[in-house]
């Protein structure tokens, strides 16, 4: 049986990465202290959790793939990297799935790795948990290819034994996994947008497409 093409070995390896993120993500919250930092000001927050998250994804990353290039949203030294941040395992359900054929024959040069550590991180440091996402978006040829999205959070407030947190994960012509899909109501208009950076502009932009209703959330991958 031939190997796993390179891109599924990239998107189970980085499934399996945002897991880990995950774990990262919670732990920062339960020991209480986020390590607030602020960039551009009270709205453009990095907390402990953004920096300890983006060094395991990208070193994690970097070790298994290290011709790829890797982007990361947060300005970090590239010290050396604690070896209880790497996570060395991938997902084998995803390369179980045969790649797509035009992208099969990719090289590890080829593909660049962009990282949100921790989108949402305004609502994270509120303590509303289920805006919070960790993203993982894989591009080939200057154009988004497949990603992993993982909801630290996901079900926190469905009780004591629900399942916490989720990972959904997709590759241009084969889909998206580990989701639900919800169809929108029939005949409404609505629109999803920022929560926690609105301006005028944003606001004339949402009045002159008319919606029915307006949904304000924190985080791009929980706008989705």
């Amino acid at each position: 049986m031939a190997s796993p093409a390179l891109l599924m070995r990239v998107v189970a390896s980085a499934y399996s990465v945002a897991e880990k993120a995950a774990t990262i993500v919670r732990n920062v919250m339960s020991a209480g202290d986020l390590g607030i930092i602020e960039k551009a000001g009270p709205n453009d927050l990095q907390t402990k959790a953004d920096r300890l998250v983006q060094m395991s994804i990208c070193a994690s990353l970097a070790r298994k793939f290290p011709k790829v290039t890797i982007i990361g949203e947060e300005d970090l030294p590239a010290d050396d990297v604690a070896e209880d941040l790497i996570e060395y395992s991938h997902c084998e359900e995803i390369l179980k799935k045969p790649c797509p054929a035009q992208y099969t024959g990719i090289k590890e040069e080829e593909l660049v790795i962009w990282v949100d550590p921790l989108d949402g991180t305004k609502e994270y440091t509120e303590g509303l948990l289920d805006h919070v996402t960790i993203l993982i978006g894989i591009a080939y040829g200057g154009k988004a290819i497949a990603g992993v999205i993982n909801q630290p959070y996901y079900n926190y407030e469905a009780g004591a034994n629900s399942v916490l947190g989720r990972t959904i994960w997709g590759v241009l012509g084969m889909g998206a996994f580990g989701f639900q899909l919800t169809e929108a109501p029939a005949g409404k208009h609505i629109v999803v947008t920022t929560r926690s950076h609105s301006s005028a502009l944003v606001n004339e932009c949402i009045t002159a497409l008319n919606p029915d209703h307006v949904i304000r959330v924190g985080g791009a991958g929980n706008k989705v």
